[in-house]
C-alpha cells in the first residue's frame, strides 16, 4: 500500500534566499537547513517500503523528522529541532495516494528506549513489591493472629491465604498480573509490534537498535508481512544489512551526491559484512 507517493524538500536556491533573507547572522546552525541539500536531495519518491542508508550526518533521521511533522504524524518523544524546523517544513510539500490514517507514526530509538526504560522501571517496582510480599507471607502464616473485630477482616483473610498456599503462589497472586519480564531487545520488538497497525504509515529510526539479528529479522519479516498483506508503508532509515534486504524496497543511498537509489547488495556497509565474512570463510 502506498499512502505518501512523494515528498519535496527545498534545494539550495531556495534554501539560500530564506538563510540571506534572516536579519541576523549570527547563528551557529540553521537546522535543518543545509543537511539535505548539501547532497542535492530534493525530493523523495516512495514505494510500500523505503529505506534511507548512509552514514551519521546524511541527514536521513533529519528527512524522518521533517516528514513526520510535515504530515503531524504520532510519536512519543521529542526531537531536535531549532527555531528554523516551522520554517523549513513550510517550504516542504507532499502528494499521497490515499489519506493518511490517525495510526500512522513516526519510531525512534529514543521512543524504544523510553518505552525499555518504563518497563525497566515498573520491574524494578514489581521486585520490591515481591520483597514485601516475601515478609508479609512470613508475617502472617506464622502469626498468633486473633480476630477481635471487623476492622481486622483483611488481616484475617492474609492469614488464611498465607497458610492456605505456597509462598511463590501468595506472591504471584498479589503481584499485578500484567507485568512483563523480557530481555531489551525483546521489549524493543513488543514496542515495534504493538505500535505498527494495519493501514497504516510508519517512519522507523534506526529500528535494528537494541535488537540482535534474529530479532532484527524478525522484525523484517514482520514489515514485509505488514506491507504486503495488511495496508502497511514504511519509510525507514537504517543501517542494517537485515532491513536493508526487504524484498522490493526502494533504497537510497544519502552518502552519494547526488543522492541515489542502489541496490542493498550495492552499499558500502553491506559490501564490508560481505567481505569480512567471505574473509574468513574457512572458519566457518
Amino acid at each position: 500500500m502506498i499512502y505518501l507517493s512523494r515528498f519535496l524538500f527545498p534545494d539550495k536556491e531556495q534554501e539560500y534566499s530564506f538563510i540571506m533573507g534572516q536579519k541576523r547572522s549570527c547563528y551557529d546552525s540553521f537546522y535543518p537547513f543545509q543537511v539535505l541539500s548539501k547532497n542535492q536531495l530534493s525530493v523523495l519518491d516512495f514505494e510500500p517500503i523505503t529505506i534511507l542508508y548512509g552514514g551519521n550526518g546524511s541527514g536521513k533521521t533529519t528527512a524522518l523528522n521533517v516528514i513526520a511533522q510535515k504530515l503531524e504524524l504520532k510519536r512519543d518523544t521529542i526531537y531536535n529541532r531549532t527555531n528554523f524546523f516551522e520554517s523549513y517544513t513550510s517550504m516542504c510539500s507532499y502528494e499521497v495516494k490515499k489519506p493518511v490514517s490517525e495510526d500512522s507514526r513516526i519510531i525512534t530509538s529514543d521512543d524504544v528506549f523510553d518505552f525499555m526504560l518504563n518497563l525497566r522501571t515498573i520491574n524494578d517496582g514489581i521486585n520490591q513489591k515481591r520483597e514485601e510480599l516475601f515478609d508479609e507471607y512470613l508475617n502472617a502464616k506464622y502469626s498468633k493472629f486473633r480476630m477481635n473485630s471487623l476492622d481486622d477482616y483483611e488481616q484475617l483473610k492474609k492469614v488464611n491465604m498465607a497458610r492456605s498456599k505456597t509462598q511463590s503462589k501468595y506472591v504471584r497472586n498479589n503481584l499485578m498480573g500484567n507485568i512483563r519480564e523480557y530481555s531489551n531487545g525483546e521489549s524493543a520488538f513488543i514496542y515495534f509490534v504493538e505500535r505498527i497497525k494495519d493501514n497504516g504509515l510508519y517512519l522507523l529510526d534506526e529500528p535494528e537498535n537494541s535488537l540482535s539479528p534474529q530479532k532484527q529479522q524478525e522484525l523484517l519479516k514482520f514489515i514485509e508481512n505488514s506491507a504486503r498483506f495488511f495496508g502497511g508503508q514504511f519509510i525507514i532509515a537504517t543501517h542494517s544489512p537485515f532491513i536493508l534486504s526487504a524484498k522490493g524496497a526502494k533504497i537510497y543511498d544519502m552518502d552519494e551526491e547526488p543522492v541515489d537509489i542502489k541496490k542493498w547488495t550495492e552499499l558500502s556497509n553491506v559490501r564490508a559484512y560481505y567481505d569480512f565474512f567471505k574473509n574468513h570463510e574457512n572458519e566457518f
